[in-house]
Order: structure tokens, then C-alpha cells, then sequence
């Protein structure tokens, strides 16, 4: 199968280590490798956002990316807006001469960019929208008077298409919300390397105390980071790491992070928080290994991806009853769900858990193997590869 993959926000370019490559682009270069390691032709459509980029590069055996538009191009959605046109008719040309069996869409703009280029071509679209604009309003990380056009635009790309592939099924419940037929949807949840999230590897120096790590942006996640520091005031002989945020060392002139440390400082955390600033991708690993348990409130989690990381690690995760973590967390299995926003009851859950090694060793097996079967980038190419299909039969 000749499979176009069209990813308009991302630039993947080769490298020889995945640390060096943004997040996005990992998952643009894991998915096609996996399309491609069940012997598939894929080519890559991406963002040309610099000069000097050639018209086609080799990513890995079998995957092919070609840089289209001016390089110039922004990556925030309005001007991937602009560039539509621009990005579009070279597709067209290409899909012209050289026709895909299947066109897979990642996110709105490359799905607007992927319907105009096939129009009148009878080749087949499939489109993943990873995070829709209503459920990013809804959680507050679009300004109300914000994303207007993304999200008069969505259900209609998804109405058009011929099939729609949701991260999660509270995402296929927003989807069908916007009218979007349940018979044309597909759950296919984001997968992880299996082979650098393990237990087994380098892991962090830790003292006698029980570890809790939690990944956050300090700006956006405050009211989970607060939950989370008023949880831990109920936990003695606990530490709470946090990831994310700046850098480490320019963490003192972050507003986030001073309103946190005071936060802490309030709650006679002294000693037992500590803020360790952006983790990179090669030190994320060492870290989850190096947890208890890991805790993952954010207020929006389209693929709780973070959480199954760390569940690959052997970690158990508490999480919050919303979103992916639901698909995710096998609630009394691999870790625990627990209501947002209630800081005593996450104490009493995390207490409990934690008095009990044994079940806290149990969960973390588990977790384990819940990750590798379910989220695995071989099994979500097996289970894209039959959406593929469903939309050729169609």
C-alpha cells in the first residue's frame, strides 16, 4: 500500500537518535516507521520551515519525507492557515502523477490541506485531529473570543472525510457531539517506543523517602500543580518532583514557578518538592524509573501519553478520571483514578497505596504489561493499517 501522510505542522528531518528531535516529529517519524515496517510505501508531507531543507529526504527504510512550502512557513495555527494553498497544490501535483492508495491526515490544517489536494482524485482520507478545538476551549486553553475558524472548521473536515481516527474515547465522544457519525470513527490511541520506555535502564539517584513525579507546563497546570502540593502536605515521609516549566536554571525568573515555591513554602513543603525544570527526552526515562509512583492531573489530556511512559517504565500512575486517562489507567490494576480537584481524597489514595509494597509491585507489573500489549507502535500500525482499509472498502 502506497500510503500518504500528510503532516503540515511538523518538520521531521533524519537523525540518528530520537533525543534530538521535537515531540511531534517523534510521533510523525514512529508512525510512519511502523506503517512501514508491515511493508508499506510511506511518504511523510511536511512543513518546510527553513531554508537549506531538499525537496526529499530517506527517514528510515521505506519512509520518505518531502518538505513542501516556503520556508518561511509559521508553525502556530494561523499561519499554517495561509499557507493551505501553498501547501496543497504541490501535493496535488505530486498525487496527480503519482497516486497514494490512502491519505492520512494529522491534525485540522493537514486535513483542509490533504481534502483540497484530493479533490476529484477518488483517493480515500482518513484524518487524526489529536486535540479538538472545543475540547481545548472547554479546558480553557483556547481564549474564548480564540479558534473560531478551527472550530467551525473541524466538523466539517470530519463530516468529510471517510474516516476519523480519535485518540481516545472521550475524543470520540467530542466528535460525534459535532455531528461526526459514529460508524465513520476509529479509537487508535498515540503509541510509545517500547524499547526506550522499559524498566530496565539508567534511573535517578533517590534517598529513603517515597517518590512521587508528576510533568507539567507550571504555566498552564496550576490548579493541577496546586492539588497536587496541598496532596502531598498529607503524605509524610513523601517527595514530589516536578518536570517542566523552563529550564532549570532559569527557573527563579519564572512567574509560574515563584508562585509555586511559594505555594510550597506555605504548605511547610521545605526539603520535600523539588522543581527540576524541562526534562529532555533522553532524561525523562531515568526519572519515571526512578518514581513510585507517577501523578498526572493535568486539566487535559488528549493521549495521556506521559502517563503511558511512565507505565512502560513499571510506574504506576494516579491520574485524574478524565480524558485518555480513562483508555489508559486500568483503575485498581495498573494505578489509580481519582476525581480532580480534591487533594485530601488523592492524599488517602496515595497513602494507602504506598503503605502497601506489595500491591504498589503488583500495579507496577501490570503497568508494564499494559503498556508493551496495548500502546506498542507495532500494534497502532496494525490497528491504523485496518482503518486504511475500512476507508478503501468504502
Amino acid at each position: 500500500m502506497k500510503i500518504a501522510l500528510v503532516a503540515q505542522h511538523s518538520t521531521p528531518v533524519p537523525t540518528d537518535t530520537a533525543t534530538a528531535t521535537p515531540g511531534d516529529d517523534v510521533r510523525v517519524v514512529e508512525m510512519s516507521k511502523s506503517l512501514a515496517g508491515e511493508g508499506h510505501q510511506v511518504t511523510v508531507y511536511a512543513r518546510r520551515n527553513r531554508s537549506g531543507l531538499p525537496d526529499r529526504a530517506e527517514l528510515a527504510p521505506g519512509v520518505s519525507v518531502e518538505y513542501v512550502g516556503p520556508s518561511d512557513s509559521s508553525a502556530d495555527d494561523s499561519g499554517l492557515v495561509k499557507q493551505i494553498g501553498a501547501f496543497s497544490q504541490p501535493l496535488r501535483e505530486q498525487w496527480s502523477k503519482d497516486r497514494p492508495d490512502v491519505v492520512h491526515a494529522l491534525r485540522w490544517t493537514s486535513g483542509l490541506a490533504a481534502l483540497s489536494a484530493a479533490r476529484d482524485l477518488q483517493i480515500p482520507v482518513v484524518q487524526s485531529f489529536d486535540q479538538l478545538g472545543v475540547t481545548e476551549r472547554r479546558h480553557g486553553l483556547i481564549p474564548a473570543g480564540a479558534g473560531t475558524e478551527r472550530i467551525r472548521l473541524e466538523p466539517a473536515i470530519g463530516r468529510t472525510v471517510n474516516a476519523v481516527v480519535a485518540s481516545s474515547y472521550d475524543e470520540e465522544s467530542d466528535l460525534t457531539r459535532l455531528g461526526i457519525p459514529r460508524r465513520s470513527i476509529r479509537v487508535v490511541p498515540t503509541g510509545i517506543d517500547t524499547d526506550e520506555f522499559t524498566p530496565e535502564g539508567e534511573t535517578y539517584d533517590r534517598n529513603d523517602r517515597h517518590r512521587l513525579v508528576t510533568v507539567a507546563d507550571l504555566a498552564t497546570e496550576q490548579d493541577a500543580l496546586d492539588t497536587l502540593l496541598r496532596a502531598l502536605a498529607k503524605i509524610p515521609g513523601a517527595e514530589l518532583i516536578v518536570a517542566g516549566g523552563p529550564a532549570r536554571e532559569d527557573l527563579r525568573g519564572d512567574l509560574s514557578y515563584r508562585r509555586l515555591a511559594k505555594l510550597s513554602d506555605s504548605l511547610d513543603l521545605h526539603g520535600r518538592v523539588f522543581f527540576a525544570g524541562q526534562v529532555g527526552r533522553a532524561g525523562l526515562p531515568p526519572l519515571l524509573r526512578s518514581a513510585d509512583l507517577m501523578l498526572n492531573f493535568n486539566q487535559h489530556e488528549p493521549s495521556a501519553i506521559t502517563s503511558i511512559q511512565a507505565m512502560a517504565c513499571g510506574t504506576p500512575v494516579v491520574a485524574s478520571a478524565l480524558g485518555a486517562h480513562v483508555d489508559a489507567v486500568l483503575d485498581g490494576t495498573t494505578g489509580i483514578l481519582v476525581e480532580p480537584g480534591r487533594p485530601a481524597l488523592l492524599a488517602q489514595r496515595i497513602r494507602a497505596l504506598l503503605a502497601h509494597p506489595m500491591q504498589l509491585e503488583a500495579f507496577s507489573v501490570a503497568a508494564t504489561d499494559r503498556a508493551r500489549s496495548r500502546y506498542s507502535w507495532d500494534r497502532i500500525a496494525h490497528e491504523t493499517l485496518a482503518v486504511y482499509d475500512t476507508a478503501l472498502a468504502a
